[in-house]
C-alpha cells in the first residue's frame, strides 16, 4: 500500500475511504461503498513513473479568505474550504449549458437536461470579482467554458469584462464550430481581449470525431484553425483522448500542430474522464493514464521524446520562487497542482543532417533536474541574505543559468542561453515570446472521475470553478460530484422556442 485517501462511489458519490498500492508494476486504487460493494480501477498504469513525479511535491499556498468554513470533511460542501491547499491559477466559469453538439464523451452532460443555465452578465462579473479577490494571490487566468460559450452572441461582451476586472489572460474552451463557419468572429474576440483559443481536437482523420463526437468534424476544425490564423489568434489543440478510438494519433497530432505553429503553440492532451455521459460500463477498457499518453509520445515520435522528457507541471515550482525572491512586487503565481495531476514538456523541431525533421525535447540539452535545484537553491540564498546580498547573489545566479545548457545539442538557430538571460535578468516579454514561438508545449492533463478520485490530489487543485451562488470549486470535484446540483438549482426549464433554437444548433454543426 502507497497511501490512504478518501475516494466517491461511483454509484451514489458518497465519500469513502480509499487504499492507493502498487500491483503487477501499475497503480491502483480500490474502495468499498456499505451499500454499492468494492471498486478497483488503475489510477496510472506504470508505478516508475508515478514515483519519479513524487520526486516533485509543492509547497502549501492557502487562501487566506476561503468561501466555505468546516467542510464537514472533503470533498461536502466544497468551495474553497479552509482545507484547500493552493489557489486558483485558471478559473472557468460555465457561460451556458447549451451547446451545438452532443458529443458521447461530454463531462458536462450538456445540452440534454432539459433546462437552461446561463449566468446573467451580473452573475458572470460576481463569479469574475471572486476569482479576482481570492488572497494572497488573484486568480490571473479565466476560461469561459460549458456547454459550448460560442453560441452566447454576448462572449465578446464577457471577454472584455474579464479585462475590465484585472485578468492577465483569458481563453474560452470550444469546439470551434462558430470560429470556423461565422467569418470575422476570430477578430471580434481577439478585440475583445481574448489571448487563447483552446480548441477540442481528437484527431487527424475523421473516425475520432465520429466515434467522440457523432460527426466528421475535422473539416470544421481546419476552418478554426484558418479564421485564428487570420486574426492571429493563438490556439491549443485539446484531444480527447480515448483508448482504441484516437492514442494512436497522438504522434500525428503532435506533427499536426507543428505543422501549424504559426497560430498553434501547444497540444493538451487530456485522457477522457468517465463522468458525465460517457459509457462508464468501459471504465477500465477505455482507461488511458499519464503514463501510457507518454509511453505513446515516445513510440509515435520514433523514441525522438521519451518519457524521461516529461515533468510535472509541479516541477516549476523553482522558477516562480527564483523570480518571486529577486522582486517580490510580482504575484507568486505557483503552479502547485500535486504532482499526479498532469505532465507536460517542450518540444523543439529541427532538421538533421539529411534534411529529415526531428524533434527535440527541451531536456536533450538542459540538464533539468541540476536547473530546478539550482534555482531552488538560489532563491533560498536570496530570501536569506540582505538586500546588498540579494541583489549579488541573483546577478551570480543569472550568470551561472548556462552552465546547465549543452549549445551543441539545442536546435539550430535557438540562443537558449540568451533567451534565459533575458528572461530572468531583464522581464523580458519579449524573450519569452521567442521561446514560445520556437517551442510546442505538449502536455498531459488526466482530469478525475468517481472512479479514481483521490481527495489528496482534489485539495492541491489549481483549476477552479467559480458559481453563481459564490463558491469556488476544484474542477475534478465538480465534475464528479456537484454539477448537476449546481446547474438544477441555477436554470431554469428550456420552453419550447428554446429547445428547438438549440435542437437547430446541432443540426447546423
Amino acid at each position: 500500500m502507497i497511501k490512504k485517501t478518501k475516494s466517491l462511489c461511483p454509484v451514489c458519490f458518497k465519500p469513502v475511504d480509499a487504499e492507493v498500492y502498487e500491483e503487477n508494476g501499475k497503480i491502483m486504487i480500490k474502495k468499498t461503498c456499505d451499500e454499492h460493494g468494492e471498486f478497483v480501477n488503475t489510477y496510472w498504469s506504470d508505478a516508475d513513473i508515478y514515483n519519479k513525479a513524487n520526486n516533485f511535491v509543492t509547497t502549501t499556498t492557502q487562501v487566506e479568505n476561503p468561501q466555505v468554513h468546516k467542510s464537514h470533511g472533503c470533498p461536502n460542501n466544497c468551495g474553497l474550504c479552509e482545507e484547500h491547499k493552493t489557489s486558483t491559477v485558471l478559473g472557468l466559469i460555465d457561460v451556458t449549458n447549451r451547446c451545438n453538439l452532443r458529443c458521447p464523451v461530454c463531462f458536462a452532460n450538456a445540452a440534454v437536461s432539459k433546462r437552461l443555465y446561463e449566468p446573467t452578465q451580473e452573475e458572470i462579473r460576481m463569479m469574475l470579482r471572486n476569482l479576482r479577490n481570492l488572497k494572497p494571490v488573484p486568480t490571473p487566468a479565466i476560461q469561459y467554458a460549458g456547454g459550448e460559450p460560442t453560441v452566447r452572441r454576448d462572449l465578446p461582451e464577457l471577454i472584455a469584462m474579464a479585462k475590465e476586472e484585472g485578468f492577465v489572460h483569458t481563453q474560452i474552451a470550444t469546439n470551434g464550430i462558430r470560429l470556423g463557419s461565422k467569418k470575422g468572429y476570430a477578430e471580434e474576440l481577439k478585440e475583445a481581449g481574448l489571448n487563447t483559443v483552446y480548441m477540442q481536437f481528437d484527431g487527424v482523420t475523421e473516425e475520432p470525431y465520429i466515434a467522440n463526437r457523432g460527426k466528421n468534424l475535422l473539416p470544421k476544425k481546419l476552418d478554426a484553425i484558418e479564421r485564428c490564423r487570420e486574426a492571429e489568434l493563438g490556439m491549443v489543440l485539446v484531444p480527447t483522448l480515448v483508448k482504441g478510438v484516437n492514442d494512436q494519433q497522438i504522434g500525428d497530432i503532435i506533427k499536426f500542430a507543428f505543422d501549424n505553429r504559426d497560430i498553434i503553440y501547444g497540444a493538451n492532451f487530456q485522457p477522457v474522464a468517465f463522468a458525465g455521459r460517457i459509457d462508464t460500463d468501459l471504465v477500465e477498457k477505455e482507461r488511458f493514464t499519464i503514463p501510457d499518453f507518454e509511453k505513446e509520445v515516445e513510440r509515435q515520435l520514433d523514441h525522438q521524446v521519451t518519457t524521461d522528457a516529461f515533468y510535472p507541471p509541479s516541477s516549476v515550482e523553482p522558477v516562480t520562487r527564483f523570480i518571486y525572491a529577486m522582486d517580490d512586487s510580482v504575484d507568486p503565481v505557483m503552479l502547485n497542482c500535486h504532482q499526479h495531476c498532469g505532465s507536460a514538456t517542450y518540444v523543439f523541431v529541427d532538421t538533421d543532417e539529411d534534411g529529415n525533421q526531428k524533434f527535440i525535447p527541451i531536456t536533450d540539452f538542459i540538464d533539468v533536474d541540476a536547473f530546478l535545484n539550482f534555482l531552488d537553491e538560489s532563491a533560498e540564498k536570496i530570501e536569506e541574505g540582505k538586500f546588498a546580498a540579494k541583489t549579488r547573489i541573483a546577478a551570480s545566479a543569472i550568470k551561472n543559468l548556462s552552465d546547465f545548457i549543452d549549445t551543441d545539442k539545442a536546435p539550430s538557430g535557438l540562443n537558449i542561453k540568451h533567451i534565459l538571460y533575458d528572461v530572468f535578468k531583464n522581464k523580458s516579454y519579449e524573450a519569452l515570446g521567442e521561446f514560445s514561438t520556437n517551442a510546442m508545449l505538449i502536455s498531459c492533463m488526466h482530469f478525475m472521475d468517481p472512479y479514481n478520485f483521490d481527495e489528496d490530489r482534489v485539495q492541491r487543485c489549481i483549476i477552479h470553478y467559480a458559481v453563481p451562488d459564490g463558491r469556488i470549486i476544484p474542477f475534478c470535484t465538480m465534475n464528479s460530484r456537484f454539477r448537476e446540483g449546481i446547474e438544477q438549482e441555477f436554470s431554469v426549464p428550456l420552453n419550447r422556442k428554446e429547445r428547438e433554437k438549440i435542437e437547430e444548433l446541432q443540426k447546423e454543426a
